[in-house]
């Protein structure tokens, strides 16, 4: 929904409107109950009022039985990755864990575990807004067998129909997995 970069580079203006336009997405959501609002990203970005929101939205679905929606908001894939080692050097640092013993240790699946989407699936399908044919950062790690779908439509312009459309060419494609 939004990245750490654009929490920098957007103009005043233009990031007020997005910012209430998450909150605003994010607050229905959770009314809603239809899903499990994840918040994935770097918290500390976020101003304080847009957090409360999507924390608010995020507890008010926490028990839910219901399919997750994550909501990158604050979200940059190299930071993901960095906080995730650096979660891993603390966490077996306070264990008392040796760095030589940590380098044994080290794999993909002990760094998946530290993502902000740890514990959750890779995602078949990235859908990308605005036209651009680039990830951006989003998902570096995850992305790696995702099928990837661009969309022209801006994000707060995409339309059920185009979520449908991305939805049919998925279906429409043979998945290799790498192979």
């Amino acid at each position: 929904m939004l990245s750490t970069d654009n929490l920098v580079k957007r103009e005043s203006k233009e990031l007020d409107d997005l910012l209430k336009i998450i909150g605003s997405v994010a607050t229905e959501m959770a009314k809603r109950q239809r899903w499990k609002i994840r918040l994935v990203g770097d918290r500390e970005a976020l101003p304080a009022e847009l957090l409360k929101e999507l924390e608010a939205a995020e507890s008010k679905t926490a028990n839910l039985n219901k399919p997750q929606v994550n909501l990158a908001v604050g979200y940059g894939g190299r930071q993901e990755i960095a906080d995730a080692m650096r979660s891993i050097l603390k966490k077996h640092s306070d264990e008392g864990t040796t760095i030589d013993q940590l380098a044994e240790l080290l794999s993909p699946e002990l760094i998946t575990e530290h993502l902000y989407t740890g514990g959750q699936p890779d995602p078949d399908l990235i859908i990308r807004t605005s036209g651009e044919q680039r990830l951006s950062g989003f998902l570096l790690w995850q992305s790696s067998n995702s099928e990837l779908y661009f969309e022209e439509a801006l994000w707060p312009d995409f339309r059920k129909v185009d979520f449908l459309r991305a939805i049919r060419a998925f279906e429409s494609r043979h998945r290799r997995y790498g192979a």
